[in-house]
């Protein structure tokens, strides 16, 4: 029987991977202060960054939707895989050697690995492409690249390969490597005949382009016929796997990232050689969609990189010049609303991709039509307009109803009445007009999407009739997110909470900096708030504090229930005010010794009231002690006080 990978192990992985340094594949990382870094959510979609890392303690955690964990819980959800499987990767990531054991209930080793050998299959696979691309056999797919101006380390650089024409030449190379057809069939490399026995090459005699994700492992591949009597369409995409999911991949991302997220800028084109065509032409921020319009999968991702926060960057769409160009043009504004950044159309007058300018005009004029683009709203209007007659009265009133609710859909409240202005100029038309037109136009939006707008509860009365007593009353608010209904969260404005909270926050981030007699008085200290006396029982049971910062989170985190894992996680991203190391220890010396004022505040306050209570000629002995309690109580607070 196959073993489960030795906690050891998993701690190791654990503790010698880089999170900021893996989570930088996802999102676009900024400083948030010493030692911390933020980002917008992978998790949620958001405008302003509240995702933290912080790799000393090796946790992440969303302010926003509250998810939080170590690296490998960020991969597991961000990768889908096992746990097993996303504890592979990291060590394979390290050159790192797992070993196993038999027994236990934890993740098994025949689950082990299972998307990792659909990535090799996909490695293997490329580079088997790659390699016939010099073949005498593919003479035509460097005939078709020469012909577009890539040249042999265009095609190296972007890893473009061919598929050799014959039925089971990537099948007999896959499973001479190991590959079974069981694990092939779920690759989408394959296709299997009307006999289920059948069982062959779905990419023959094409360019073939390797699709990779955000942290460049190939998940699946483009193909483009290169033969007259080939019957199958012009391009030929892997279909649906458990790698590939054409709605989030993004052909040219691998590439493109780091310049996205430094230039803050998103080039959107058409196909693969339009991607390689900006590349070599200085666009190094160019992608291009799989088969499928730019979506909302997309969307996220772009944010992700282009740390979306409403402070600058931009969106450009580049289109083909004719009605299908438009028409995606159109459902790209529709996806605007969900920029912060502004979003641009780059269209050529003449109707040529990218790929074409470059191989009539040369590398400059690819990047002039980048520099030319208009702004999508005012490309959005004019492809409106443009299919209307405006010599005419009649069309010119035309125009107008089909481009107010277009100026309408504008999120951004300061630029809606500008465009309107502007549609008043290119219909010669009144101002006045034109905005009460786009003003009813944005009415009748918002009441059709407003259920509870009184013309759409009209429209429901009508159809539906009343609703009942009884039909109000079994309507229920949505229920809260059990993980947050596992505790109180503490009132932010108590100031002995926010204490409590900033001395957990020092001893999970900073345990080193605390001496014997600092943590003897932390542990001794007696919290107040419900999630706090949690934390704080954990920090006692979790033992002496290992080597690393991130264990010792891990250490804490694992003495807690699930349900306040995550707060743990949350204490430990928050950013400490500190400028500099020595900010870092003067601010956690600070915050430790205010803690400890308090609790010696707090016995000096039951020692007084013990000592109120009692008489004194009762027991003389007792209340002399206890005055000796009250002024040692006394120097300490004094002593803690100076320290501050």
């Amino acid at each position: 029987m196959a073993g489960l990978i030795k906690r050891e192990d998993i701690d190791e992985v654990r503790s010698r991977t880089d999170i900021k340094a893996v989570v930088d594949g996802y999102v676009t990382l900024k400083s948030a202060g010493i030692g911390s870094f933020k980002g917008l959510c992978p998790f949620h979609d958001e405008r302003s960054p509240s995702f933290h890392v912080r790799p000393q303690v090796g946790t992440y955690h969303c302010f926003g939707c509250g998810e939080s964990g170590d690296v490998i819980s960020f991969v597991q959800k961000m990768d889908h895989g096992t746990f097993s499987e996303t504890v592979e990767k990291l060590a394979a990531r390290l050159g790192y050697e797992l070993h196993y054991e038999d027994g236990g209930t934890g993740p098994r080793r025949e689950d082990v690995g299972k998307r990792q050998r659909l990535l090799d299959a996909h490695k293997v696979a490329a580079e088997f492409f790659r390699e016939q691309l010099v073949t005498p056999g593919a003479a035509a797919a460097r005939g078709f690249l020469a012909e577009r101006g890539f040249d042999p380390a265009a095609a190296e650089h972007f890893g473009v390969g061919y598929a050799p024409q014959g039925w089971d030449s990537l099948l007999k190379h896959l499973t001479g490597r190991g590959f079974t057809r069981d694990e092939l069939a779920q690759t989408g490399m394959f296709s299997t005949g009307q006999d289920a026995s059948r069982f062959y090459d779905r990419f023959r005699g094409r360019l073939i382009w390797p699709i990779r994700d955000l942290t460049g492992a190939v998940i699946g591949f483009g193909a483009r016929k290169l033969y007259e009597d080939d019957q199958g369409p012009k391009y030929l995409n892997t279909p649906e796997t458990p790698l590939y999911k054409k709605s989030q991949v993004l052909y040219g991302i691998d590439l493109a990232k780091r310049s996205i997220a430094k230039d803050r800028q998103l080039v959107v084109v058409e196909g693969y050689t339009d991607v390689m065509a900006c590349h070599l032409a200085g666009i190094t921020t160019a992608v291009a969609t799989c088969g499928t319009a730019f979506g909302t999968d997309h969307i996220k991702i772009a944010r992700r990189l282009l740390s979306d926060d409403g402070t600058g960057g931009e969106v450009i769409f580049t289109f083909d010049g004719d009605a299908a160009g438009q028409k995606a043009a159109l459902r790209a504004f529709e996806e605007d609303q969900r920029f912060n950044a502004q979003t641009f159309v780059a269209v050529d007058p003449n109707g040529m991709d990218p790929c074409d300018i470059r191989q009539q005009k040369g590398d400059a004029a690819v990047a002039e039509l980048i520099r030319s683009r208009r702004p999508l709203f005012e490309f959005a209007i004019r492809s409106t307009l443009a299919k209307f007659d405006l010599n005419t009265v009649e069309g010119r009133i035309s125009a107008l109803r089909a481009a107010a609710p277009v100026v309408a859909e504008i999120r951004d409240s300061a630029m809606r009445p500008a465009y309107a202005r502007e549609l008043a100029g290119w219909l010669g038309s009144e101002v006045d007009d034109v905005l009460r037109a786009v003003n009813a136009a944005a009415k009748r939006q918002r009441e059709s999407r407003d259920p509870n707008s009184q013309h759409n509860q009209h429209n429901q009365r009508s159809q539906h009739g009343q609703e009942t007593a009884r039909d109000r009353s079994t309507h229920t608010p949505p229920a809260e997110d059990p993980a947050h209904q596992a505790f109180t969260r503490p009132d932010p404005n108590d100031p002995a909470a926010r204490m409590e909270r900033q001395a957990l926050e020092v001893v999970l981030q900073q345990p080193g900096l605390l001496d014997a007699g600092q943590w003897e008085r932390f542990k001794a200290a007696r919290f107040t708030v419900p999630a706090y006396v949690a934390v704080h029982n954990a920090v006692r049971a979790a033992g002496e504090v290992p080597g690393s910062a991130a264990a010792w989170v891990e250490q804490v985190r694992q003495e807690l229930p699930d349900a306040l894992r995550g707060f743990v996680s949350e204490l430990a991203v928050t950013p400490i005010p500190a400028r500099d190391a020595d900010a870092l220890a003067l601010y956690c010396r600070d915050i430790l010794n205010r803690l400890f004022e308090l609790q010696v505040t707090h016995l000096k306050a039951e020692k007084l009231g013990q000592l109120q209570r009692l008489d004194p000629n009762a027991d003389p002995a007792l209340f002399q002690q206890l005055n000796r309690e009250l002024m040692e109580l006394e120097m300490q607070r004094r002593a803690l006080r100076e320290m501050q």
